[in-house]
């Protein structure tokens, strides 16, 4: 890949429909082809937050996504790249109801179709790949999930340069940045529940979500540096309560702490343990590891697992 790549995102937007599947298809204006929403990383933009914009401003649709299925790589002229992430992402009843499209100079109709028909209509090679990799989903039962995010605290004051208890340490003012431009990409996966180590450095991370979504994040001391330290640390008992919610949930911690969250995500779905573990929790400060689970079964195992850090 070059440094002159051209990146965008985008979604297989699904619905069910009196009790049948449908995915969504866009028929653009000026090329005259049929496609999958998708368009070009605004400037500070993250990938989640683009392919969410993107269907919005295509559709009408407000969607969260789910389970990343693939990326599309083509050449542009004049040999410039273009790389293309994709997420399943179900459209709620809710959601088409607030759609407010018209068919306009860039998108001439959407239409719902069947997989085999959407198969039939695409206009190209690249998108009836994306649209396979969704189709395996579907046939292996895994289309409806939800998230559970674990999330490193944004930069802080370095311990050698603060005086007070080490749990007490703010954000630096890049922390706070930082801070602010995970926003977007965690509401892209629906994130509702905040959950968070007592930290300082912690709670700061998450006040701008919290202050967006309007809810309060539950402070812990289970997944806190300092309980961690002195083997007080129970993050099973976290991980097991997010896990039976099935609800989306951002969880907020530390470095040392991370592998264990991912562990006892694996534990807790009966997932085999991997080097996938070690990477998806190898976490610079304010990335976050996505991980998907089955929602009608958790205990079927990690579907997938995908990492976002913030150009901040």
């Amino acid at each position: 890949m070059t440094d002159t790549a051209v990146y965008a995102a985008g979604a297989v937007v699904w619905r069910m429909l009196e009790g049948k599947l449908r995915v969504l298809l866009i028929h653009r204006t000026k090329y005259r082809d049929v496609t999958l929403p998708k368009g070009k990383v605004d400037p500070g933009e993250m990938l989640a937050e683009t392919a969410v914009r993107e269907v919005r401003e295509e559709t009408g649709i407000r969607v969260c996504l789910g389970v990343p299925v693939g990326v599309s790589k083509y050449w542009m002229r004049p040999k410039r790249q273009k790389v293309v992430h994709y997420w399943a992402a179900e459209a709620t009843d809710d959601a088409i109801r607030a759609s407010s499209f018209v068919p306009n100079g860039e998108i001439a109709a959407i239409e719902w179709v069947s997989v085999k028909q959407a198969r039939q209509r695409l206009s190209y090679p690249v998108d009836i790949e994306i649209l396979e990799n969704f189709a395996r989903l579907v046939e292996d039962g895994v289309l409806h999930t939800f998230p559970l995010i674990a999330l490193r605290h944004a930069k802080a004051v370095a311990r050698s340069d603060w005086d007070g208890p080490d749990a007490a340490r703010p954000l630096t003012g890049k922390g706070a940045r930082q801070a602010k431009a995970i926003v977007a990409p965690l509401r892209a996966f629906g994130v509702r529940r905040i959950v968070t180590s007592d930290a300082e450095r912690c709670r700061q991370t998450v006040a701008p979500l919290e202050r967006k979504l309007g809810r309060a994040a539950r402070v812990t001391d289970k997944i806190s540096q300092d309980a961690w330290e002195q083997g007080t640390a129970d993050v099973r008992s976290v991980i097991g309560r997010r896990v039976r919610s099935r609800k989306p949930a951002v969880l907020c911690s530390h470095g040392p702490v991370l592998p264990e969250l991912l562990s006892e995500m694996a534990l807790a779905t009966g997932t085999m343990r991997g080097s996938y573990v070690n990477s998806a929790s190898a976490l610079a400060m304010s990335a976050f590891s996505v991980v998907h689970l089955s929602a009608t079964n958790p205990g079927s195992g990690i579907i997938s697992i995908e990492t976002h850090e913030p150009k901040v």
